[in-house]
Formats: C-alpha cells, sequence, structure tokens
C-alpha cells in the first residue's frame, strides 16, 4: 500500500471525529449579509407585496406530499361547510392599492402579473372562502394614455357582473396616483382591462353558484348591464371563429391576391421581386420551453398562478416584434384571451410567437398597396400570436392552454408575408382582431367608471 499524503491523512481523522453543531455569530446570522442577488428578493412569485394577501397559506412541499397521497392540496378546516349567497355590492368587492414607483422604482413592471393578482383578492371579497376560483379569461386592453412620466400607479378593481352562476366579471383599472384627497382626472387612466373569473368546488372542481351582484344605483346598473352585453357578445364572436366559418369574400380574394403576389415574386418573367422589408411568416417564429417552478403557483398550491403565465406571454411577443422589427416595439394592445387548461408545477411549457399580421398591411383585397399617413415617418403595428400548450415532464399528450395576441407599433415599413393555408388563416385571424379593436377604439366605450365607489375601507394604501 502506497503511504498517503498528508493532506490524505488529515480528511480521514476529520471523518473519525465527531462533528459538533456550533452557533454562528451574529454577523453570519444576519439574513442580508452578503447578498449574491442585484435586485430585492421576493417573497413569493413576483407580484407586488401589496398584493400578496392571503397567497400561499400551505407550504409547497406538505402541498405535494398530501398530492402524492392523492389528497387535496388543502386542509378540510380551510373552507366552510357552508357557502353564503347572499347578494352584494360593487363596493363590496372594490379594492385600491397604490404601486410607489416614484418612491421605489424597483416595482417598475410586471403589471400583468400585478392585475391578475388584483382580480384574485377582488373575487374572494364577493365570493367569501368557500370557493376554489381560477382566471378563465382576460378582455381586451388597450393602453389609453401612456405614461410619460415615472409616478406612483394606483392599482384599483371591483366585481362589476355577477348573475349569481359560476362566472365573475372584475374590472380592473390602473391609474396615475394622485395625492390623498385630489379628485382623479379621465387622462389619468393607463389602462383598463375585464377579468373573467370561474369558482369552483374545492373538492370536486366542479363549477357552483356564487352571490348575485346587485347595483346599487344609475350608475351601477349601466355598468352591470355592459357586463351583460359583453357576456352574450362573446358567444356570438366564438361562432364567427375561423375554427366554425370559412372566409368571407373580401378575405377570400385578399387570400387570393397575396398568393398571386407571392407567385410573382417567384417568376423568372416578372421583375418583381420580394423587397427586404417583406418577410415570410415562417420566419418571424420563437420558440420558449420552461419547467414551471413552484414560486410560480396560485393560491391552490399545484397550478401555476394565471398572471406568471401572461407575463411569460407578453415578454415571448415583445421579443418576437423586436426580432421582426430590428426596432424596439411599443405596446399598444392585448387582446381578448381564454386560457384552456391549468399549467400544472411541474410541467413544461411550451410558447411559440409568430407576427401574424402587420399594418398598413402587404395589400388590400383589390390588389392595391397601402401606403403610410406620412411616408417619411413611417408607424407599423405589428401583430404577434402566442400559442401555448402544456406537457409533463414523461411528455405524454400536450395540452393547449391559450392562444394570446398582442400588438406593438414600431417606426418602420415593414409586411409578413404567409405562404400555407395554415398561416393564411393566422392572417385573416388577426386581421379581424385588429380591425375589431379599432373599432371598440373608435367607439369609445368603457366598461368601468371613473367615479370610485364610496368605500374608503378597503383602501390599502403601500408607502
Amino acid at each position: 500500500m502506497m503511504p498517503r499524503s498528508r493532506e490524505a491523512r488529515s480528511i480521514a481523522a476529520s471523518l473519525r471525529r465527531p462533528h459538533v453543531l456550533r452557533p454562528i455569530g451574529p454577523a453570519l446570522a444576519r439574513p442580508n449579509a452578503n447578498s449574491f442577488h442585484t435586485t430585492r428578493p421576493r417573497k413569493t412569485d413576483g407580484v407586488f407585496q401589496g398584493l400578496e394577501d392571503k397567497r400561499q397559506p400551505m407550504p409547497w412541499i406538505e402541498a405535494f406530499e398530501r398530492q402524492q397521497k392523492g389528497l387535496p392540496a388543502h386542509k378540510s378546516d380551510d373552507y366552510p361547510k357552508e357557502r353564503d349567497l347572499t347578494p352584494k355590492k360593487m363596493s363590496d368587492s372594490y379594492h385600491r392599492v397604490v404601486l410607489p414607483l416614484k418612491k421605489d422604482p424597483w416595482l417598475l413592471g410586471t403589471l400583468f402579473m400585478d392585475l391578475d393578482a388584483l382580480s384574485g383578492i377582488i373575487v374572494y371579497k364577493h365570493t367569501g372562502p368557500g370557493v376554489t376560483t381560477v382566471t378563465a379569461a382576460l378582455d381586451r386592453i388597450t393602453i389609453a394614455h401612456p405614461l410619460t412620466e415615472i409616478c406612483d400607479l394606483e392599482y384599483s378593481g371591483q366585481v362589476t357582473y355577477a348573475s349569481g352562476r359560476s362566472s365573475v366579471e372584475i374590472t380592473c383599472k390602473v391609474a396615475k396616483a394622485r395625492e390623498e384627497g385630489e379628485p382623479s382626472k379621465p387622462e389619468d387612466v393607463l389602462l383598463t382591462c375585464t377579468f373573467t373569473m370561474v369558482a369552483l368546488d374545492p373538492n370536486t372542481r366542479k363549477p357552483v353558484n356564487i352571490p348575485k351582484l346587485v347595483p346599487s344605483n344609475a350608475e351601477e346598473e349601466k355598468i352591470f348591464k355592459a357586463g351583460e352585453a359583453k357576456s352574450l357578445s362573446k358567444k356570438e364572436t366564438s361562432k364567427a371563429s375561423l375554427l366554425q366559418t370559412e372566409p368571407n369574400d373580401a378575405e377570400s380574394a385578399l387570400i387570393h391576391q397575396i398568393w398571386l403576389r407571392q407567385l410573382a415574386y417567384h417568376d423568372p418573367n416578372n421583375d418583381l421581386r420580394q423587397p427586404s422589408n417583406v418577410v415570410a411568416m415562417s420566419k418571424t417564429q420563437l420558440s420558449t420551453a420552461a419547467i414551471m417552478q413552484p414560486q410560480y403557483r396560485n393560491r391552490h398550491q399545484t397550478m401555476i398562478f394565471g398572471g406568471f403565465h401572461l407575463k411569460q406571454t407578453f415578454e415571448l411577443a415583445f421579443c418576437c416584434a423586436a426580432s421582426f422589427a430590428h426596432a424596439r416595439p411599443t405596446f399598444i394592445s392585448a387582446d381578448p384571451c381564454t386560457f384552456r387548461n391549468p399549467v400544472p408545477v411541474g410541467s413544461v411549457l411550451y410558447l411559440t410567437a409568430t407576427v401574424a399580421y402587420t399594418d398598413p398591411p402587404l395589400l388590400e383585397e383589390d390588389g392595391t398597396e397601402p401606403g403610410f399617413p406620412d411616408p417619411e415617418k413611417p408607424m407599423t403595428r405589428v401583430h404577434v400570436r402566442v400559442d401555448s400548450k402544456v406537457r409533463d415532464v414523461e411528455h405524454g399528450v400536450a395540452k393547449p392552454t391559450g392562444q394570446f395576441n398582442y400588438t406593438f407599433s414600431v417606426p418602420k415599413d415593414l409586411k409578413v408575408l404567409p405562404h400555407t393555408y395554415e398561416e393564411y388563416m393566422v392572417y385573416i385571424d388577426a386581421r379581424r382582431r385588429v380591425s375589431l379593436g379599432d373599432s371598440q377604439r373608435k367607439e369609445g366605450s368603457k366598461a368601468f367608471s371613473e367615479k370610485r365607489p364610496e368605500a374608503t375601507d378597503n383602501v390599502n394604501l403601500i408607502g
């Protein structure tokens, strides 16, 4: 046997000696000592701390163990045995939080996550603790008045429609925060959006009835009827989907004109060649795959927070538009979207972003080429579609989790060119969405009243 070195003998001796745990000094015990983070640590999933109310009452490890044993991820005494279905007013669910960007610039960003978290707080004010609620859909988000300076932002919202069945509509608003006692102005509003939440039985996971919303004045009655009309409109819009009906005559003519232009680009007997600013749709795609970590779970423990899902799709759409334009995009709007399937913790989320449409388009229905109002300063709207699907780690059956559509503007003259029939359908669908958004913007209809409810005891100021 070869003689052991001094280092090896020292290691062997240390392994034979009993080890005693000694208390660490106070300098090492400081939680903030020698932080390796360049940004502030996050408590849970990155939402603003004022919106973390009642989130994640059970540690993830405990919830995971219960799931492995076939038990629900909540304890039986977490929910009351009987649900309170007493009708409620809009002011009962009103909630307001101030995001102090001016005082604390670390908080800038993650608006989508914050808004979903806000809607989660509001819905439980209306339903009470006897149900499990999930985000089912998000209506159109449009930037009403872009911010021109860093300022504190006010998140506010309330239930604006609930028929007493399982679904509830929550309208949220982001506005410039005024000083206490100073009235808000319409131009302070950055954006408004509407979430649709669904109440489920915590044990059976089936839809359950919730308290009905009772308008208390003429203004609330107007808002309630607008929510009712919006609910009916969604059903009619789904019937006109390209999955249900074929393109109309004008859209068929447009497809034919673009197809003829595509042939002309490759015809050796034609002098027309594809310009450098015309890009094939297939070349605009960006894709990501990510494992869903438990720090982004929702309050029901085993599924991913819907706001995080939105954030991921938005960031990929932004990158897709930037890659396509080689310029920094400016966000304009997000189209209505539906969460089709939940995203479990530990699963793999696949996202694919594609530039689906550009405005002005390559061609109109009659074959003419539209121009810009100011040719010296072109501005193109870029519509990006993000398709989302989820698989378990064993990569079994892929389930679609939703389709998300975002519109940006870029200071360039750019066109996207579809080639296959599937791409033409994506193009036509995006064209419809842009047209619908334009018509809604012209109407100037707003689902949320600028007047705040007379509720002061629910205010949560974080300063």
